[in-house]
């Protein structure tokens, strides 16, 4: 059986329905193969459609025309081809949407769920918190009643950004406001729920510091991302002064990134994202190395269902499993329909135990949905250069530099 298809799908909510380029587009990929078997991914993009959607097109040539069974080798053949070893963040999620798309290929062909793929599944439910619950609150009220709402579905932990319009730099008031909002929420939750405080990366290490502190009396869980990237070892004076657990992970794409930042001191719990870190194939180092340091894992889910469904597969294999995090609360109607075959019921996912993703696309779902943007002029996507739209240049021999 050969990959005969490696096809890049934007899905994009009605216009009716957009609130944020991120999190109103989903770029599934499909892949086909030479006996009509279909298999999915996703490719998270953030506010880079346009150069992920392209980058999974590049990335097909090397997976077209190639055995299933040798679906792996393609992946480290575009790395050895690849002159900056394919670390920027379209590549990865190309690479990883399509990699996930042929396990669920293989787990299809042998009957049998991609956990089982890897080893074999330990768990069949998983502990969620719900994220995206509070977008459209400003006072701590609203927090407070949004989050009372999320615990009467069932779930015990509950993720938050309460800083506004803050970034760099934290004033008093806005320190004032964020703690006024964590406060709301815990008096509002009670103490059995976990409270997960999310910094976005946003924050100079002052900023962190002192908003760490203040936070503290709350009892999180943990804190996200409290500074930004570039400055991430100043997370090791972050984890001296301020006694809650440090996550982060979303942004590091290898397992050598993972290794990295727990032998240096600079993190508690591993929060890979399998859509950007190369899919199961690597997602697998990475669970490796948290299993070697101990590390909890609570994997990063923030865009589209099939994300969410090859998430869960890994979910249940990893022996230092946390928590999984979980929008689908959040999600609006056009989201919810583009699978079926998982569901999060009182704040836990049951693992699909379907064969491969364990889940059906809904591909009227998908047609129906599928934006026309990314093909303006025709059926191959346009350039620009120098301003004006132009026809893709020929694809570049395969293996060729």
């Amino acid at each position: 059986m050969k990959l005969a298809h490696v096809e890049p799908i934007e899905v994009a909510a009605p216009g009716d329905e957009m609130s944020s380029p991120w999190s109103s587009t989903v770029v599934l990929v499909k892949v086909t193969t030479s006996n009509g078997s279909v298999g999915w991914g996703e490719a998270p993009t953030t506010l880079m459609t346009r150069p992920v959607f392209e980058s999974v097109r590049e990335v097909a040539r090397f997976y077209e025309g190639r055995d299933l069974a040798d679906h792996a080798a393609a992946l480290r053949e575009f790395e050895r081809y690849s002159f900056y070893r394919s670390r920027s963040m379209e590549t990865t999620s190309a690479l990883s949407a399509v990699d996930i798309a042929c396990h669920d290929l293989v787990g299809r062909e042998v009957g049998a769920p991609i956990a089982t793929l890897l080893g074999g599944a330990i768990r069949d439910r998983v502990r969620a918190y719900s994220n995206g619950w509070y977008s459209d609150c400003i006072e701590p009220a609203e927090f407070a009643a949004k989050a009372r709402a999320m615990v009467r579905t069932g779930f015990r932990a509950l993720k938050f950004d309460p800083f506004g319009d803050q970034y760099r730099t934290l004033s008093p008031e806005g320190l004032d406001a964020a703690v006024d909002r964590v406060r709301a929420v815990r008096e509002a939750v009670g103490p059995t729920v976990d409270l997960l405080i999310e910094y976005h990366g946003r924050f100079l290490p002052e900023a962190a510091v002192r908003a760490g502190r203040a936070l503290d009396e709350f009892e999180p869980r943990f804190m996200e991302e409290p500074v930004l990237p570039e400055l991430c070892d100043a997370l090791r004076k972050f984890r001296r002064v301020v006694r809650t657990p440090v996550a982060l992970g979303e942004r590091l794409l290898t397992a050598a990134d993972f290794e990295s930042f727990l032998a240096r001191g600079l993190v508690d719990i591993l929060q890979p994202d399998i859509t950007n870190s190369g899919g199961f194939t690597y997602g697998r180092e990475i669970a490796g190395v948290a299993a070697a340091h101990g590390a909890p894992v609570a994997y990063h889910n923030a865009f589209g269902p099939v994300q969410t469904a090859a998430t869960l597969q890994m979910d249940a294999t990893l022996p230092t499993f946390f928590l999984q995090e979980s929008f689908e609360a959040s999600w609006p109607a056009w989201k919810r329909s583009l699978v079926r075959g998982y569901s999060v019921e009182r704040g836990e996912f049951a693992i699909p135990k379907a064969p491969g993703l364990g889940i059906e696309v809904d591909e009227r779902a998908v047609e129906r949905f599928r934006s026309d943007v990314m093909d303006p002029i025709g059926p191959e996507p346009p350039w620009v250069i120098g301003g004006t739209w132009v026809r893709r240049p020929p694809a570049v021999r395969k293996g060729a530099r």
